[in-house]
């Protein structure tokens, strides 16, 4: 359960029931976006996400784009983003409990991984195997959109922001992450 209450939609006002009404119109609520939407401010800076979400699958592919995210909330522990990403390699006819990857994304993997557990510790050589396959630019973009999904997964994750409905029926594919357990 959320540990903020949320506004209703004729509670917002300006900017954000504007915005309110064209995802609404799209299709496209989250309860992400209505606790965002609180304050049109936070709102604007992780939406976003979505450019850089583009940004990505135009250099990896939605399927490496898909298992990058995947395994960047799954790390981090975000219930909502990793059921999210379940849906999203289900779509895309991917197992999320046991599936192989190419060599590239088995390296997006590691980094997804990798910049969650310390972003200190990402290793030459996972740079160097990931410049085999993407130019600097390129592994500018993936970093990037891995510190903006690691943000989303701290604001949901934080805020305790519900599952929504279209995933319950995911929610026991979740499997918190355990690697914190061993820091002390």
């Amino acid at each position: 359960m959320a540990r903020v209450s949320l506004k209703q939609p004729n509670e917002l006002t300006g900017e954000a029931r504007k915005a309110y009404e064209e995802l609404e119109a799209a299709g496209k609520i989250t309860n992400m976006k209505l606790v965002m939407l609180q304050d049109y401010g936070t709102y604007k800076a992780f939406m976003g996400w979505y450019d850089s979400w583009g940004s990505l699958v135009q250099v990896v592919g939605q399927r490496a784009a898909t298992i990058y995210a995947h395994a960047v909330s799954t790390t981090n522990g975000c219930q909502l983003c990793s059921l999210f990403f379940i849906s999203d390699l289900k779509e895309l006819g991917i197992d999320p409990a046991g599936f192989e990857t190419s060599e590239n994304e088995a390296l997006l993997q590691q980094l997804g991984q990798q910049i969650v557990k310390d972003p200190t510790k990402v290793s030459d050589e996972l740079l160097n195997g990931l410049r085999k396959f993407y130019s600097d630019e390129e592994i500018i973009i993936i970093v990037g959109f891995g510190a903006q999904m690691q943000a989303t997964n701290n604001f949901n994750s934080v805020l305790g922001v519900d599952v929504d409905k279209r995933l319950l029926p995911l929610k026991d594919e979740f499997k918190p992450a355990t690697w914190r357990e061993v820091i002390k």
